[in-house]
Order: structure tokens, then sequence, then C-alpha cells
């Protein structure tokens, strides 16, 4: 093996592990807040709003992440590049790169997930609890805020953390639309230097680390949120 490469495409490496991490920590960010409000819409909403809800939740939980990522960044792309009257209503799109469409696609895709994922926590929480801030006279809000999600996140804790490494792992696929990340760079050392083996064990020996480093800030979090009155 020869690391001659490394020095030369190391500032490029750091870019795309640099972009590599936005689009994981933003993914997961905007993701899990969206997926709160699509989670009580499905078990609170009016009948309308529940099945546009759980039909937005299907559509993306039940196609493959590249797809929707060819459909946002070649289909909404081509629409907004092919249609004057978009272009005028909404002239700001059309300055959005590959990058953020890529965010779209990754939040949606996690946000869909991790609704189905909520909404099955929140019904799991026994009625008791919720009972118990009604007569302490809490709002709905605040039953929400302080017992009925934060008690549905501490159920659904390992399922999340398994998410959210499945989605850095399907990080890599940004690199099929014209976004450098890391596993872009890995291939353009591929390619330029004829190389296989070096790049793609650093490649992959890098998303074994942050793996390693994101699945023990769960395991410090999980050993600080209370678990004796889980019933």
């Amino acid at each position: 093996m020869s690391g001659n490469w490394l020095a030369e495409f190391a500032p490029q490496l750091l870019e795309g592990l640099g972009i590599t991490l936005l689009i994981f920590v933003v993914s997961v960010g905007f993701g899990f807040l969206l997926s709160i409000p699509l989670a009580l819409a499905q078990i609170r909403g009016n009948w309308m709003l529940a099945n546009l809800a759980r039909g937005f939740c299907f559509s993306f939980r039940a196609t493959p992440l590249l797809m929707q990522l060819f459909l946002f960044y070649y289909g909404l792309g081509a629409l907004l590049a092919n249609s004057p009257t978009l272009r005028e209503m909404s002239p700001w799109l059309m300055r959005l790169d590959a990058f953020w469409y890529v965010l779209i696609a990754f939040t949606f895709n996690f946000a869909c997930h991790e609704a189905e994922v909520l909404r099955g926590a929140l019904l799991a929480v026994p009625h008791g609890e919720i009972e118990a801030g009604e007569s302490f006279g809490l709002s709905r809000l605040q039953i929400l805020r302080r017992l009925w999600l934060p008690s549905a996140v501490l159920r659904a804790y390992p399922v999340f953390a398994s998410d959210v490494i499945a989605l850095l792992k399907s990080t890599p696929i940004a690199f099929v639309v014209p976004v450098v990340d890391l596993m872009a760079v890995t291939r353009n050392v591929m390619q330029n230097r004829l190389l296989i083996y070096e790049p793609l064990l650093l490649a992959g020996v890098t998303y074994l680390v942050i793996s390693f480093f994101v699945l023990r800030l769960f395991a410090v979090i999980g050993t600080r949120m209370p678990k004796g009155w889980l019933v």
C-alpha cells in the first residue's frame, strides 16, 4: 500500500468529510424536529390531516432514498428550470445547488422514518401518565412537552440511535449528484491515482470512527436518562 496520495488529497478529503458531517447533522436535527408534528398529526389530527401525514410518511418510507434524491435534484430541479412561472414565484429556488437538494431528501427521509417510530412510542405511553398531568392542571401543550413526548422518546431511544447510524451509512449516496462529500473525494482519488484499497479503507475507517463516537454519545446520554419510572 502506498500513502503518497494522502498528502496531496488531504485538503479535499477533509473538506469532503466536513460536507458529509454537515449533511448528517442537519438531516438528523431537522428530521427529528419534523418527525414530531408528523407523528402527532397521525395520532391527534383530523382524518384529513392524519391521512395526509400518513401518506407522506409512507411515500418516503416505501421508496429508496436514492430515488428520492434523484427526484429532488433532477425532477424538481428540471421542473424549476423549465417553468417560467415557478421561477418568477420562487426565484430563490433557482439558486439552490445540489447540496440543498441532498439536505431536503435526507431530512424528509429521516423525518418520515422517525415519525413512524415516534408514533408507536407515543401510543405506547400509558394513559395514566397523561391523566396524571391533567390532574395537576397542565395544559395539553405542557403535557406534550413535559410528559408525553419525553416518555415516548425515552421508550424509542434505542431505535433512534440505530436509525441515526443508518442515516450516516446512507450519506455516501450523496455523491451521485454533484456534491463533493467524503465518498466523492474517495472516488476521485481512485480514478486519478488508480488506487482501490487505500482510499476505500481510509473512508471505511473514517465512517467507523464517526459511528463509534455517535454511538458513544448516545450511550452517555442514555446513562443519564431516567428509566425507573418506565412501565
